[in-house]
């Protein structure tokens, strides 16, 4: 078994496919539209399945806003340099609402962006694999 994609409900889908190529780097991937279903799809990524997991943005026609819950934490994102990464995110309009530094008791560096939509993601500085 495999993580193939995460869903996240958006209030703008051109908003958030351009959040997520333009400020985060990944691919549109590709995109659905169900007008008769009343909801239109698209799935962005830094590559695609089977070999990376997806993130599949849905807009339902008409819902504009989401209350974000408490349940749903962040998504991860493994970054070379978090430093840099936050300094480009930064340059093309994101959020950094936590600036590189190690986490709290330990010394992995870690850094958080906030979405369009209010969804966050962390940035975790790793060796390259």
């Amino acid at each position: 078994m495999r993580i193939l994609h995460t869903m996240l409900r958006v209030g703008d889908l051109q908003r958030s496919i351009a959040f997520y190529t333009g400020v985060l780097g990944m691919k549109l991937l590709r995109t659905t539209e169900r007008p008769e279903q009343k909801y239109s799809l698209a799935f962005v990524g830094y590559g695609t399945n089977p070999e990376h997991a997806e993130l599949e943005l849905t807009y339902n026609h008409g819902v504009d806003q989401y209350e974000m819950g408490s349940a749903f934490g962040h998504i991860a994102i493994g970054v070379a340099d978090a430093y840099a990464a936050c300094d480009r995110i930064r340059a093309a309009g994101g959020n950094i609402t936590r600036e590189p530094g190690p986490v709290q008791g330990g010394n992995t560096v870690i850094a958080f962006v906030t979405d369009p939509d209010g969804y966050k993601i962390e940035l975790i500085q790793r060796e390259a694999e």
